[in-house]
């Protein structure tokens, strides 16, 4: 049965909470998008009009797709090439979803978005329909076929699971900003000191090249290693140049709602690094640069206004 004009509008209006759960489900814009589009398509041989409830039966196609891409995925990422991190999505962009509670902020921010990783595929889908979009626990069971009583235990279970690996309390976004533009003078002074200052001790620093571009296959983990590996990652030099195809401008914005640092090398996004900031300082650097992950980003980038470069690197 082709769908009329109204069963169209009806699949758009809902189309941007299904990216953004998607996207929560799945770490990648990219693939958040393509399972949309296979909604879509399952929706245009659906018999509709017998559909009670568009929304829900919606919601039900996409997280079930998203859960046999999260099986795959895992397959893939055995192989992957050195560290995998989310796609980072940029502000402003409607594929971040809602951002009204603290929850539905925390759930897109890329420190949990890269710890969502540790949880299994149903426990990833009860955490995102839960936490940050409010679904109840009766219309989570219907989605996944499970009961009730199973999906509270689940959430209880991921939610333990990911705050073993979260940063402290969170700081305001005033303050984010002011050590921010301090760890930018203190990673371009040549100097390893004043960087391990404002590290907590624990800190990290990891890469996704995606075998594309050189990023170490390992975290730097410790204040002192993290500080060595930013002053070098900021020093100045011909090679570096030649590698990325010239000067890049570092710019500072957000991205999945903390403070992030977009580099820029003619109107093209070859790097954004996301830095998850607590009252103890900077807990870790989340570089994401391998180009497959950064074209959305590219996208979005042209088509809004960012203001003049703090520094131009290299």
């Amino acid at each position: 049965m082709a769908l009329t004009m109204n069963d169209v509008d009806r699949f758009e209006a809902a189309r941007p909470r299904l990216e953004a759960i998607a996207y929560r489900l799945l770490g990648s814009a990219s693939e958040a998008e393509d399972a949309v589009q296979e909604t879509f398509l399952r929706w245009q041989t659906a018999e509709v009009d017998r559909i009670e409830v568009p929304e829900a039966w919606l919601t039900k196609v996409l997280t079930n797709l998203c859960l046999n891409q999260l099986t795959s995925a895992r397959a893939r990422r055995e192989t992957y090439v050195g560290q995998w991190l989310p796609e980072p999505v940029l502000a402003g962009d409607p594929m971040l979803g809602p951002a009204d509670t603290a929850e539905q902020r925390e759930s897109v921010s890329y420190a949990v978005l890269a710890l969502l990783e540790r949880l299994s595929p149903n426990e990833r889908a009860v955490y995102v329909l839960r936490e940050a979009f409010d679904y109840p626990h009766r219309e989570i069971a219907e989605i996944l076929d499970i009961t009730e009583a199973a999906s509270q235990q689940i959430l209880h279970r991921a939610k333990k699971h990911v705050a073993q690996g979260k940063a402290r309390t969170e700081i305001d976004e005033a303050a984010a900003r002011r050590i921010v533009d301090e760890f930018l003078a203190a990673a371009t002074s040549g100097r390893t000191e004043p960087l391990v200052r404002l590290l907590t001790q624990d800190a990290i620093a990891v890469g996704d090249g995606g075998g594309k571009v050189p990023a170490r296959a390992r975290a730097f983990e410790g204040a002192l290693a993290v500080a060595k590996f930013m002053r070098g990652l900021f020093k100045p030099g011909k090679a570096k140049r030649e590698l990325v195809g010239g000067s890049p401008d570092v710019y500072a914005t957000t991205a999945n709602g903390g403070p992030a640092l977009v580099v820029v090398l003619d109107g093209r996004v070859i790097g954004v690094m996301c830095l998850e900031i607590t009252p103890d300082g900077i807990a870790a650097f989340r570089n994401q640069v391998n180009p497959d992950k950064l074209e959305r980003a590219t996208r979005r980038w042209a088509a809004t206004d960012h203001g003049d470069p703090l520094l131009r690197v290299f």
